[in-house]
C-alpha cells in the first residue's frame, strides 16, 4: 500500500465544554487519532456521546480542554479563520432554507475564502464550481430556488458547496438525517466516490451503522463515558467495539451479519439446513416468529431443510420422524 498522507492529527485530545462556575464537563480524553487523505472516516456512536462536540472541536469552532490538533503541518489553534477556511470545508445538519438564494449562488459561496467579500469570481473559481455541480449531480436543479429543493437535494447543494471550496479536508454533522432511505444511500456512495476520486479527507457522524460498516475506510466508534475506538469497520466488528458501544436490553449486535437483532431469543429451537438467499430470509422469519437457531443436530429441535431459490424454493419440515414439503414460506410459516 502506498504511504497515506496525514491531514489532520490529534495528540491527548480531551473535548467537553464549559459547564458554569469555572467548571468543565469532559465528554471524553486523551484522543489520538488521524484522517488521512483519501480516505471516509465514519464517526459512529450513541446519541448524547459527544460526536457533535468532536466534530466541532477539531473543527476549530469550539477550544479542546487539553491536547493539541494538528491541521495540515500546523497547530489548529495558531490559524486564523481564513487559513482554516482554505483548508476545512463543514456541513451541518441544517439545511439552508434562504428563499431567495437559488443553487448556484449557494454552491458559489464555497469560494467565499478565496473571493473575499467583494465576492468576485475568477475563471479558476468557476471552474472549481462546475466540478462541484458535476460530482454531486445537482446540475438538474441548479437555477433553482433553495426554498424549493427536497432535503436529499438540499443536501447535494451542501455538499457541492464544500466540494467548490477545494478544501483537503470535508467535515460533515449527520448529512443522511432526514433523508429517506434511497438518498441516505446516494449520498454515502457518493462520499465514498469522492474521497477516493479527489483524494479528499471526508469525517462525517451518522447513525447510519450499516451503510458505514460498507463504506468507511476507518470509524471512529464513541460510547458513553468518553471511550473512543478506531480502526477499520471489520476490526471493530472482530473485537467486539460494536456489541459494547450498543449493547442494550433486548438489542444485540450480530458480528456474523453485521445487523442489530432486536427479538429476544426464542425458546423454540429450530435446525435450519440451505445456504442462500431463500435460507437466510428463511431464518429471519423464523427467529420472528419466536424461534432460536440451532447449529447443532439437536433431536429436539425442529429441522428445516431449504432447497432451491425464487419461486422455486421449498421447505422440507422434519419433526417426530415425519416430513412436509412446502412451496411458500408463508405456508409453510402457519403449520408451525
Amino acid at each position: 500500500m502506498e504511504a497515506q498522507t496525514t491531514l489532520l492529527y490529534t495528540s491527548g485530545l480531551t473535548i467537553g465544554y464549559q459547564a458554569g462556575k469555572g467548571k468543565t464537563k469532559v465528554i471524553a480524553g486523551d484522543l489520538d487519532l488521524e484522517l488521512h487523505a483519501g480516505q471516509l472516516v465514519c464517526l459512529l456512536g450513541p446519541n448524547g456521546c459527544g460526536k457533535s462536540t468532536l466534530l466541532r472541536t477539531i473543527s476549530g469552532l469550539q477550544h479542546p480542554l487539553k491536547g493539541k490538533i494538528t491541521l495540515d503541518g500546523a497547530a489548529l489553534h495558531q490559524l486564523k479563520p481564513a487559513q482554516v477556511a482554505k483548508k476545512i470545508s463543514l456541513v451541518l445538519t441544517d439545511n439552508v432554507r434562504a428563499g431567495n438564494l437559488d443553487v448556484y449562488s449557494l454552491i458559489s459561496l464555497g469560494r467565499y475564502p478565496y473571493s473575499g467579500w467583494l465576492g468576485i469570481l475568477t475563471e479558476q473559481d468557476k471552474r472549481l464550481i462546475e466540478q462541484a455541480i458535476k460530482a454531486t449531480d445537482t446540475g438538474a436543479f441548479v437555477g433553482r430556488k433553495m426554498d424549493s429543493l427536497s432535503d436529499g437535494e438540499c443536501q447535494k447543494v451542501m455538499l457541492a458547496r464544500a466540494i467548490a471550496q477545494d478544501t483537503p479536508l470535508i467535515i460533515l454533522d449527520e448529512p443522511t438525517a432526514h433523508l429517506d432511505l434511497p438518498s441516505r444511500i446516494q449520498l454515502m456512495r457518493l462520499l465514498h466516490q469522492l474521497a477516493k476520486e479527489t483524494n479528499k479527507a471526508i469525517l462525517l457522524s451518522t447513525h447510519e451503522l450499516d451503510l458505514a460498516l460498507q463504506v468507511a475506510d476507518q470509524i471512529w466508534l464513541m460510547s458513553n463515558g468518553g471511550q473512543l475506538d478506531a480502526g477499520l469497520p471489520e476490526e471493530l466488528v472482530l473485537n467486539g467495539a460494536f456489541q459494547h458501544a450498543f449493547d442494550k436490553d433486548g438489542i444485540a449486535f450480530d458480528a456474523a451479519s453485521g445487523t442489530f437483532n432486536i427479538h429476544q431469543a426464542g425458546k423454540r429451537y429450530v435446525n435450519v439446513k440451505g445456504e442462500g438467499v431463500a435460507a437466510f430470509w428463511t431464518k429471519k422469519a423464523l427467529v420472528r416468529n419466536g424461534f432460536s437457531i440451532s447449529s447443532a443436530e439437536d433431536h429436539q429441535a425442529l429441522r428445516v431443510t431449504v432447497s432451491g431459490e425464487g419461486a422455486d424454493a421449498l421447505w422440507t419440515v422434519e419433526k417426530n420422524n415425519k416430513s412436509a414439503t412446502y412451496t411458500s414460506l408463508r405456508g409453510f410459516l402457519l403449520t408451525l
